[in-house]
């Protein structure tokens, strides 16, 4: 099953814009490879892409999913410097951070990562980010495979990162646990709040 994921994987465009209704094209891909999802749902893969997925699992050719969106040239994001306001929303909402900046300061795009997910432009409270024509050239498997890789570091650092957030919250939980037991009037304090807990 693994490596007809990774096939079906392979032949999908790595935009991670969630416009087939999965988060990203890794977990779209092992839909199909369950047989729990139908091949036309990627707009950016477009017709093109549903006749590659259907000569690879011999299934028969389906337009695209209207669900999903409509098949169109695909595009890179811009962000107008001098319209941006530093909020950041835009580099949460990108998959493969493609967006670089700080709190409080201007962002921009990284035309060369940016896959044109679009995922950026709902986001953005001030409306600074405009859509432009992507590269023919930059529409290759090499894009893609890199695309992948964006996608799949950005993933295991927001894993960790929020192992660590929760690591961190069970160290303070016990730490004032502990100084409960050995304080009397905290002691007291949770003994009071457990009661109020317990009591309909």
């Amino acid at each position: 099953m693994t490596d007809l994921a990774d096939r079906i994987d392979a032949l999908l465009p790595q935009t991670q814009c969630e416009q087939c209704g999965y988060h990203g094209c890794r977990p779209y891909a092992e839909a199909i490879a369950r047989g729990e999802a139908p091949i036309n749902r990627c707009p950016p893969g477009g017709t093109t892409g549903i006749a590659k997925l259907a000569a690879l699992l011999d299934r028969p050719l389906l337009p695209l999913d209207p669900a999903c969106g409509v098949e169109k040239p695909r595009m890179l994001a811009r962000i107008v410097e001098a319209d941006c306001i530093g909020c950041t929303k835009c580099i949460q909402a990108c998959p493969v951070d493609a967006i670089v900046g700080a709190s409080k300061l201007m962002h921009t795009v990284l035309a060369d990562d940016c896959t044109g997910c679009e995922l950026c432009v709902p986001a953005c409270p001030v409306d600074c980010i405009v859509l432009e024509p992507m590269p023919m050239e930059q529409i290759d498997q090499a894009h893609a495979d890199a695309a992948r890789g964006h996608f799949q570091r950005r993933e295991a650092r927001l894993a960790r990162e929020a192992a660590e957030r929760e690591a961190e919250l069970a160290m303070r939980k016990t730490a004032v646990d502990a100084a409960a037991s050995s304080n009397p009037v905290l002691a007291a304090l949770a003994r009071a709040r457990a009661k109020q807990d317990k009591s309909p």
